[in-house]
């Protein structure tokens, strides 16, 4: 299928390991000119120059973060400078710290709600006017299927990221006049450091070996197996497509079935 984003411009941030990389390495691949950021300067570096080899595709790199406005303000005006327009923003930033409501101060809570949802505002308010203007945008904020289905010991997340929930699909309805798409992406267990990192959690709790986490996990999971980056990627490819442009405020779950509730 011809997703028909080729040479279209796109910022994917948090994107040199994980989902993020994954998702600017299939947009690459389709054509796009894609900008990656990373808070660490090694790390982003390697990842643009490992896409470049493998794609010969038009990839930039920009030392960021996310929760840093001045950060943020300089790699769009960077993008703007050399591309001269945004025309699809993937919001992506870390997880929080695994744990339960008891195991975290107010502050914890206001750093989660900073990283997950102050972020993904602060890059909407910064790049849809861009969108505003050519009469075209893709945004695609990617949390967690902790929006659908809160995760026990996940609390940090289960908070911030509704919040992108909400605000999303507010913005969704504002933008949508203008040819602006705006969704949710919401990924369930998949095959990334952040699964390896919850591993450690689960046993560091006391609640069983790194094979019983993996155990327990595939056992909600319909199709018994976690989710690839390659995969989530396939399905952020196309929601920033020209085919989809008749879907707006929608939060997709990408979890082999692991959500069970209806919405």
């Amino acid at each position: 299928m011809e997703l028909g984003i080729k040479n279209k411009v796109a910022l994917v941030t948090a994107s040199s390991q994980g989902l993020g990389k994954a998702v600017a390495f299939r947009l690459v691949m389709e054509g796009a000119k894609v900008m990656i950021c990373s808070r660490n300067e090694e790390n982003v570096i390697h990842t643009r120059d490992e896409i470049a080899s493998q794609t010969s595709g038009i990839v930039k790199s920009f030392i960021c973060d996310v929760t840093h406005e001045d950060d943020v303000r300089k790699m769009i005006e960077q993008i703007i400078e050399e591309f001269k327009t945004i025309d699809i923003l993937v919001c992506n930033s870390g997880g929080p710290s695994a744990g339960m409501a008891t195991d975290f101060s107010l502050k914890d809570y206001r750093n989660a709600i900073e990283l997950n949802l102050m972020s993904t505002i602060n890059l909407c308010n910064l790049v849809v006017p861009f969108m505003k203007k050519q009469k075209w945008g893709r945004v695609i904020n990617m949390t967690s299927v902790s929006v659908k289905q809160p995760i026990d010991n996940l609390i940090l997340s289960n908070t911030s990221r509704t919040g992108v929930l909400g605000f999303s699909k507010s913005l969704s309805n504002q933008v949508a006049k203008y040819g602006i798409t705006v969704n949710v992406a919401c990924p369930g267990y998949t095959k990334t450091q952040r699964i390896e990192n919850l591993t450690e959690s689960f046993k560091e709790s006391g609640k069983g070996t790194i094979a019983d986490f993996y155990k327990k996990i595939e056992s909600n999971i319909p199709m018994g197996r976690l989710g690839t980056p390659e995969e989530f990627a396939n399905a952020i490819a196309f929601l920033a497509s020209e085919g989809a442009g008749y879907i707006t405020g929608v939060a997709l779950q990408i979890d082999g079935g692991f959500v069970k509730g209806l919405f």
